[in-house]
């Protein structure tokens, strides 16, 4: 604990109420139960699932889903697979496009040292002048220590995000033959994320977009099977549609990061009576600073939470106590009676807000402080450190 920014490690065994306002809280307890469940649920139907890192950015975090049962973890930055192995994670996927030659040389150089213990790398892939530019990363490094080192490559195809990812069908072939002409190269499967279903509203347009997305993987996969290629792992699906993507019968593997957390924009949607029940256990912990007759002022502005999905909730332990946030500004919220209410709350209230988006959120900071029994009246039990705040490159 020691090397924590002053006056966390003190914070150790205290009640919530000594926690210092703005600060990232996670309900350990909440947050455990949400674990267990996505760890159940992969059991049960037999599927792979390879939680984003991205959301948590914490080497402890990460080591404590693959206990509860995952393969490892996907990260979307060269640099944050960086910080995941240094810190002992060896099963590690890339899920985005690497494309320049510095960062390629890491990526190669990475592969070696999880290989070294035992592990393995993985990269998607969305052109041939990619692959081959990775391929050359690779020779490089081999030749220049002997070893033959081996990446493991998922050709990403776009079955509805409109990003990355070749168009599904004989683009995705041509790529699969591409990597197959590199020694140093393993074509692995498809990474097939729908990215924008996870946040489509209603049940029915997640289903529909979800079989889209499983037909063109479908197809992919036939076409490449015709030119004599094991078709491998159909990797994907994300917190909202994940039920989807596993009944599918298609996907051998579950990327779903953000049921760990969950946020605000994720309890917009209509809930899918298949889907599974996550519960909020990602808080900023803020303070009212000022007090008006028709609104309040909190410490905790969007310099300590991410707007880009919206402002945060505030969380209501009662209907009494029910709360609008308004943005004002790096280190400012207003809050507003919900409406019904005319209790506005005290000065120095304490308050949580359930971020709008997890991920962006969680960069912000440079820890999480995590506390069992509730946000009343629970206790410090652990802090964890943003290990790849900021890894972007």
């Amino acid at each position: 604990m020691s090397t924590l920014p002053p006056g966390l490690a003190e914070l150790m065994g205290k009640p919530v109420n000594d926690i210092d306002t703005p600060a990232l809280v996670i309900d350990l307890d909440a947050m455990k139960r949400n674990l267990a469940r996505m760890a159940e649920f992969a059991k049960k139907h037999n599927i792979r699932w390879r939680p984003h890192a991205k959301l948590h950015k914490s080497v402890a975090l990460a080591k404590m889903q693959i206990k509860a049962g995952a393969v490892g973890v996907c990260v979307q930055k060269t640099a944050e697979a960086e910080v995941m192995v240094a810190g002992g994670v060896y099963n590690v996927y890339i899920s985005n496009e690497v494309i320049a030659p510095a960062k390629l040389a890491r990526v190669a150089l990475l592969a070696q040292k999880v290989a070294a213990h035992g592990g393995q790398l993985a990269i998607a892939a969305d052109s041939p002048e990619g692959v081959i530019r990775l391929a050359q990363a690779m020779n490089e490094a081999r030749a220049g220590n002997g070893v033959g080192t081996v990446i493991d490559v998922f050709v990403e195809i776009d079955v509805g995000q409109g990003r990355c990812g070749v168009e599904p069908g004989s683009a995705a072939v041509t790529l699969a033959l591409e990597i197959r002409k590199h020694p140093a190269l393993r074509f692995a499967g498809l990474q097939a994320y729908h990215g924008k279903a996870q946040h489509l509203r209603s049940v029915q347009d997640r289903r529909d977009a979800i079989a889209k997305a499983v037909d063109a993987v479908v197809h992919t996969r036939q076409l490449i099977e015709t030119q004599g290629v094991v078709p491998g792992l159909v990797t994907g699906a994300g917190t909202g549609s994940f039920v989807l993507e596993a009944a599918s019968g298609v996907y051998g593997e579950l990327q779903a990061g953000s049921f760990m957390f969950m946020d605000a924009d994720y309890a917009l949607n209509e809930r899918d009576p298949a889907q599974l029940q996550f519960e909020h256990a990602l808080f900023v912990k803020t303070q009212v600073i000022s007090t008006h007759s028709g609104h309040a002022v909190c410490d905790a502005g969007h310099k300590s939470h991410a707007i880009d999905s919206g402002m945060p909730l505030v969380h209501a332990f009662d209907a009494e106590s029910e709360l609008e946030y308004f943005n004002g500004g790096d280190e400012h919220g207003i809050l507003r009676p919900a409406a019904g209410s005319k209790r506005v709350p005290g000065l120095g209230r304490m308050l949580w807000l359930i971020p709008g988006h997890c991920d962006p959120t969680v960069n912000l900071h440079d820890v999480m402080i995590g506390v069992t029994g509730g946000l009343r009246s629970g206790t410090v039990q652990r802090i964890y450190r943003v290990d790849a705040r900021g890894a972007m490159t």
